[in-house]
């Protein structure tokens, strides 16, 4: 298996560059193809309006909206690509419901790049729940690039979260491309369950052994949450350790449970400040 579509959302948001560098040196990494893909936002008229003519203004207005986002995206794109010698490059515009549009093209690519929505912009370009709503509907791993940006290309020391779930197992899975060419992965256990709670005998020894088969260089970690939420201590373990990339799987538990609990998935989707891939 490997990465050889890369979709890469492209919004005109400050968060874009960093997250076009990311999906243009992958492309050169992986030898994929790179398809930027701008999602023109559909037109939605107020529910009251004083008449035709205020809905002609605003809906020129609309018009001219678009068009500044797409240009203005485009550019950036072109821009991103002229510093990359990615061997293949495509500029894609869609129109539609942003989740919806990205939903329909991300099943024909094999990583889905996304940013992280920035609660403190003034109009929230990325809403909060993308990242999960596409790896939920179309069952492809989406690669969450943090809102400040990144410090270096992600994937060479790598943390896998693992707790023996079918939801870990896919993203490790998903994520092999990454694991087989990085320096280090630390496969990283909290709170793990022995054999006797109906877990591994040595939880995380096996996933490691059939990683090694890939040709992974695999470290085993247990650690403990305690009283702290598991997101926290995955956060703190990353820092640490000077993690460039996050794996891990989400919604082990109902996604309603989670939103009204918490939980590591929302946890890292808030608060991550490295570059994390997400399964489902």
């Amino acid at each position: 298996m490997g990465y050889k579509t890369i979709l890469v959302h492209c919004d005109a948001s400050k968060g874009m560059a960093g997250r076009l560098d990311a999906a243009l040196e992958m492309g050169k990494r992986f030898d994929a193809h790179v398809v930027g893909l701008h999602v023109r936002r559909r037109f939605e008229a107020p529910m009251f309006t004083d008449g035709g003519f205020a809905m002609d203004a605003l809906y020129q207005n609309y018009e001219e909206g678009v068009k500044a986002e797409e240009t203005a995206a485009a550019e950036l794109f072109n821009k991103a690509v002229g510093r990359f010698s990615t061997p293949s490059t495509e500029w894609r515009v869609v129109d539609g419901y942003l989740d919806d549009a990205l939903g329909d093209e991300a099943r024909f690519a094999d990583l889905i790049l996304v940013g992280q929505a920035d609660p403190e912009a003034a109009t929230m370009a990325t809403p909060s729940d993308l990242a999960e709503s596409v790896a939920l509907s179309t069952g492809r791993p989406v690669l969450v690039v943090p809102h400040i940006g990144l410090a270096k290309p992600p994937g060479k020391v790598v943390m896998l979260c693992w707790n023996g779930s079918r939801e870990a197992a896919r993203a490790a899975s998903d994520a092999l491309p990454f694991l087989k060419k990085a320096d280090k992965v630390v496969l990283l256990t909290i709170d793990p369950k022995s054999a006797d709670d109906g877990g591994e005998a040595i939880p995380g020894v096996e996933a490691a052994e059939w990683l090694a088969r890939h040709g992974v260089k695999v470290t085993v970690q247990r650690d403990s949450a305690a009283d702290n939420d598991v997101g926290d201590v995955i956060l703190s373990r990353a820092a640490d350790l000077d993690i460039d990339l996050i794996v891990m799987g989400i919604y082990g538990h109902s996604r309603m449970r989670e939103l009204v609990l918490g939980g590591a998935s929302r946890t890292l989707l808030a608060s991550m400040t490295a570059p994390l891939l997400i399964s489902h």
